[in-house]
């Protein structure tokens, strides 16, 4: 029940990444690569709908002599990064349904290879080990388990299990749907959207409103997710905003209470405030619909 790409690294050891695994020269992704030419957070894994599909981040890659801005993953494909860095493609598994959790203040979330449950400030599923979760959730491609307070038993859908006094779920959630986009919109007008990005200033022009004008984290928050041009994880994004901050529980906050902010002042502004959406899987996005233009001028 698990969505995932094996890929051959060049010393013929061969790793398997999930959705929402990244690859980068950073300690912290999926796939480590320790080499100079390769960007912090260079390209990431993604379900979707029912692709496995890899995304240039802060980096570029080629297959098939072709530079690629998205790339559906498939057997046998040839993927550069650098001269003599390539990783080739053995194995793309795409079951019928893939193993999630949710519970009390969590939305339905995908697991993902080794994911750490925390519980507070809030419920959390974080797509690596963190040393003080409250509980680890890992597969070993057969099954999955669950670790709680040093002890370990299996898991299967259908499951419950309570930590610190919430209930969580262990359920099934079907492929086509597990990268589908949804969302309301809370109140805001879903009037067309022009979004100016420029880094250091976004402008937000409705049709037959107003412009807003934002400045500061809001326009760098705005302008990141612009550049990145698809769903980013909410941790890559934080560190583009705060390079110098090594608490991952502190990034989360300084990031939750940016999104708060700019939520509110697109809504004052009578602007959806889902403009700016996270999905439920870890990633942040520019939701856009049908009308909506956006100008990268980053």
């Amino acid at each position: 029940m698990r969505a995932y790409v094996r890929l051959r690294l060049p010393n013929a050891e061969v790793v398997e990444l999930g959705d929402g695994d990244l690859i980068g020269r950073m300690r912290a992704a999926a796939l480590t690569i320790p080499d100079a030419r390769m960007s912090e957070a260079h390209a990431m894994v993604s379900l979707r709908g029912s692709e496995l599909v890899l995304l240039p981040l802060r980096g570029r890659f080629v297959e098939s002599g072709q530079r690629q801005t998205s790339l559906v993953l498939a057997p046998g494909q040839r993927i550069t990064f650098a001269e003599g860095l390539d990783l080739e493609v053995e194995e793309v598994s795409l079951p019928a349904a893939v193993f999630a959790i949710e519970g009390d203040g969590l939305p339905r979330m995908v697991v993902s290879g080794v994911c750490s449950l925390l519980t507070r400030p809030r419920p959390e599923l974080v797509p690596k080990l963190v040393p003080e979760a409250a509980a680890y959730l890992w597969g070993d491609g057969e099954g999955w388990s669950l670790t709680v307070a040093g002890v370990t038993r299996p898991i299967a859908v259908g499951d419950t299990w309570a930590l610190d006094g919430r209930t969580f779920r262990a359920v099934s959630l079907a492929l086509d749907t597990a990268g589908r986009t949804v969302t309301r919109l809370d109140g805001g007008v879903a009037r067309a959207l022009r979004v100016v990005a420029q880094f250091d200033s976004v402008h937000v022009h409705t049709d037959g409103g107003q412009a807003l004008a934002l400045s500061g984290l809001a326009a760098r928050l705005v302008s990141e997710i612009v550049a990145f041009d698809g769903p980013v994880s909410w941790e890559v994004l934080a560190r583009e905003l705060w390079p110098d901050e090594d608490d991952v529980h502190l990034l989360r906050h300084k990031l939750d209470v940016t999104l708060s902010r700019l939520r509110s002042r697109l809504r004052d502004a009578q602007i959806r405030p889902d403009l700016i959406r996270s999905d439920g899987f870890g990633k942040v996005e520019l939701f856009l619909l049908d009308g909506d233009r956006v100008e990268d001028r980053t």
